[in-house]
């Protein structure tokens, strides 16, 4: 090997260490065992809790959500904690068009703080969703909870209140928090809210969203946490998706605080898979040890005062929370280019670079950017042909997914370096690698313009990769040093990010981390530049005291630049290995089945009755669409219109297949009273919605035009639809045996769809069931009996 490649040997084994090391640093901590002393969390402890909690499929209104309720109870009792049950309807509107509805009963809880300024709330959810026992989600939460608790009552008792809210109905429509919060928000001002939540079976916890003006927020959870892990960047990118959590209808009654989870191996998300058994008992400590140190911290201090002026910037590095403040995101992004061009033009001075092939650098250089995030999406297309289940993965990532994210990683790399090793002698390695600082900074601008919170990513790389050229071109001999050192922010920054991002979007957007990894590589590229040998290393080599140049006329430089194309061609293979073991380590079989969607329809107006489901696919090809053959087709057909709650996530187109009518009763809407119109020809009518089969969800649907003014379920207020398919669209979960009541202010007649939906399909005619291999899918309509009709509604004749 040349003297001048082992020279920079050094750095680029300080780089991938402290690449290693960053990332290690994410690893969740251990358990605490049930010896640990009184006043700090126990994991151990806690995960009595999970077990007892995630035996079974506990979904609101369950008669096993009763029993969960009832062990709650008695353990706050038995740590001296008074409780009680808040029992309510709540409404949200938080889950699309439409309002949904549930009968709730919470528990709340509260431990007086010895001299109150107001009250830390630790929020976490009791229920599960209808296919699983939620043993993480939120069974974890809920352990976390009532083990920070009981740790809450050794030792020194906070100053302020804290308040626990064990909430139900949130799988359904977050109805538990909507019930909480229309009775206590007036107590917004003085409130902090910690909300556990988990999606998946562990990884590191991430403080994934806060309310608005978090800075106060961000410096006690930095500085108190154990373990700190968030970033703004996750923030911005989760106020801009449509996913919600109890803490969004506490947001947006005006309560601050934070809203963590871990969200890895989310393959389990939302399945009978989610058990208490497939817990990582480390998320579990870090997530309980989190929030009892925040608990702790924010009830030792004037919560009138913790609300600040705008955001702060922060992400993780090696265990630690680094953070600034928002308003020096655009600074360091505007230094960041200064940087950049001042490189450029120190560069430009020593003849290393022209502008031309700067500018041509520059534009190539959206290449490795664009081809590696293309080929990420075209490798999860691969894996869904390889292994169709995936498509029924409702986070996008399959079942021990880490050897293809590292493919994804190792691919990303390969087409930086290709793009290097195939563009250095045309364009230049000097040209190439302040083109891609160009590229940091511009992106550091444009983020700091549009994701201020995400703008770190770029800026700093640029930043600190500028400086080291900088610093490489003005003392030469400290070369060797600068460029690993201008590189190290990329690699503490971008290195956690990328291993967060893959659990956080899953790999069915892959194309997000190979982007990541792009721009981490950019900032390499000046290390790689020095590093390799060849032509266009000679001009940096001159820089660091090299006395010749080498020429296009040089036989040894024409041999030299051959060699460098071994890079690429070795990271390639590597690729490959990776990916395939990845795809033979991520299949189906024992205990990660593969997912099935499939509901049971009946028309009650018409006596048909479908099969169907929302899962794509090819009949015959793998176990799960094996057994959808015996009940759905290839063909889809729109089932929105005669069962509004199906197909939400194929707006209501779904593939289906002919079924035998079940000998079940249909939903009833009975009239109770109306009283007479109004000048304008409005008026109210009193109705009850019942299912005669007994069936625990009820549906009221009145269809777009409907002249409808307003609108009660069981006594509370529901959105009227402006647009859309539906003018009134209402569920209502967990309803009482003997129907709801409905109040309609409406003028004329409308014909009015109402459905009743009950848990699985045992027993229905025709149905087979699952063999070994298949589950339920991760759906909200999976696994369930739909009866619809439709029923006329009208107003007395003035």
């Amino acid at each position: 090997m040349e003297a001048k490649v082992l020279r920079w040997l050094p750095g680029w084994a300080a780089i991938l260490l402290l690449t290693v090391g960053t990332v290690a640093q994410l690893a969740t901590p251990a358990p605490a065992p049930a010896n640990a002393p009184a006043d700090q969390f126990s994991a151990a402890r806690a995960d009595r809790h999970v077990r007892v909690l995630g035996a079974h499929v506990h979904q609101v209104g369950s008669a096993a959500q009763d029993t969960n309720r009832r062990y709650i109870l008695d353990q706050l009792r038995a740590d001296g904690i008074g409780a009680t049950v808040q029992q309510a309807v709540g409404v949200s509107t938080s889950l699309g068009d439409g309002s949904q509805l549930a009968e709730v009963s919470n528990v709340v809880a509260r431990i007086p703080g010895r001299h109150p300024t107001g009250q830390v709330i630790l929020v976490a959810h009791t229920d599960s969703v209808r296919v699983g026992p939620g043993g993480s989600d939120d069974g974890a939460g809920t352990a976390a909870l009532l083990e920070t608790a009981r740790a809450l009552m050794h030792g020194a008792r906070p100053d302020n209140d804290v308040v626990l809210v064990f909430t139900d109905g949130e799988e359904a429509c977050l109805c538990g928090a909507a019930a909480y919060v229309a009775a206590h928000r007036d107590e917004a001002r003085d409130s902090v809210v910690l909300n556990l939540e988990a999606r998946g079976g562990g990884g590191p916890v991430v403080m994934f969203e806060t309310s608005r003006n978090n800075a106060a927020l961000v410096r006690r959870f930095g500085s108190h946490a154990p373990y700190p892990v968030g970033t703004s960047f996750a923030v911005e990118i989760y106020r801009r998706l449509p996913n919600d959590t109890d803490f969004t209808l506490f947001r947006e009654a005006g309560f601050v605080g934070l809203n963590s989870a871990y969200i890895d191996d989310s393959a389990v998300y939302h399945t009978p898979q989610d058990t208490p058994a497939a817990m990582d008992r480390g998320s579990l400590q870090q997530h309980g040890a989190n929030a009892l140190a925040l608990t702790r911290a924010f009830g030792s201090v004037d919560l009138r005062r913790q609300t600040a002026s705008g955001d702060d910037t922060y992400f993780p590095v090696l265990g630690l929370l680094v953070r600034y403040p928002g308003a020096l995101v655009w600074p360091l992004a505007a230094l960041a280019a200064l940087a950049v061009a001042a490189a450029v033009a120190l560069a430009r001075r020593r003849r290393l670079v022209t502008l031309p092939r700067l500018a041509g650098g520059f534009g190539l250089a959206v290449l490795p950017i664009a081809v590696s995030a293309v080929l990420a999406q075209l490798g999860w297309a691969l894996l869904a042909r390889i292994r169709p289940g995936y498509a029924g993965m409702l986070t996008g990532d399959p079942y021990h997914p880490g050897l293809l994210r590292l493919a994804v990683v190792l691919l990303a790399v390969t087409v930086l370096a290709s793009w290097y090793v195939l563009l250095r002698r045309r364009i230049g390695g000097v040209a190439l690698a302040l083109a891609g600082l160009c590229w940091l900074a511009l992106l550091g601008l444009l983020l700091a313009a549009f994701v201020p919170g995400g703008s770190y990513l770029a800026a700093l790389p640029a930043l600190f990769a500028a400086a080291g050229v900088l610093v490489a071109l003005r003392w030469p001999a400290a070369a060797p040093v600068a460029f690993p050192l201008g590189a190290v922010p990329a690699v503490l920054i971008l290195a956690p990010t990328v291993a967060l991002l893959f659990p956080a979007l899953g790999l069915a957007t892959g194309a997000a981390g190979a982007l990541l990894v792009v721009l981490a590589g950019f900032a390499l590229v000046p290390l790689l530049t020095a590093t390799l040998p060849g032509r266009t290393a000679g001009p940096v080599a001159d820089t660091i005291g090299r006395a010749s140049r080498e020429t296009d006329a040089d036989p040894a430089a024409r041999r030299g630049w051959r060699r460098p194309v071994l890079l690429p061609a070795g990271l390639l293979v590597l690729t490959l290995v990776a990916g395939v073991l990845g795809v033979a380590r991520s299949g189906f079989g024992g205990s990660d089945p593969e997912p099935a969607h499939l509901t049971y329809a009946l028309d009650a107006d018409t006596g048909r009755a479908i099969w169907a489901s929302s899962q794509p696919g090819t009949p015959g090809r793998g176990a799960a669409q094996r057994w959808l053959s015996h009940f759905v087709g290839t063909g889809t057909e729109q089932v929105g219109d005669r069962f509004p709650v199906l197909g939400g996530r194929t707006d209501g187109t779904m593939r289906t297949g002919q079924a035998q009518p079940a000998d079940v009763p249909a939903p009833t809407l009975t009239a109770l009273a109306a009283g007479r119109p109004d000048a304008d020809g409005y008026a109210t009518v009193r109705l009850r919605l019942r299912s005669a089969r007994g069936a625990p969800i009820l549906g009221l649907y009145l269809p777009h035009g409907a002249a409808v003014r307003s609108a009660r379920v069981q006594g509370k207020p529901v959105r009227v639809l402006a647009g859309g398919r539906w003018a009134l669209a209402v569920t209502f979960y967990a309803a009482p045996s003997n129907g709801i009541t409905v109040q309609l202010t409406l003028k004329g007649s409308v014909r009015a769809r109402i459905l009743d939906e009950s848990d699985g399909l045992t027993g229905l005619p025709g149905y087979l069931p699952r063999p070994a291999g298949v589950s339920p899918a991760p759906a909200h309509d999976a696994d369930e009996a739909v009866v619809a009709r439709t029923v006329p509604v009208s107003t007395p004749p003035r």
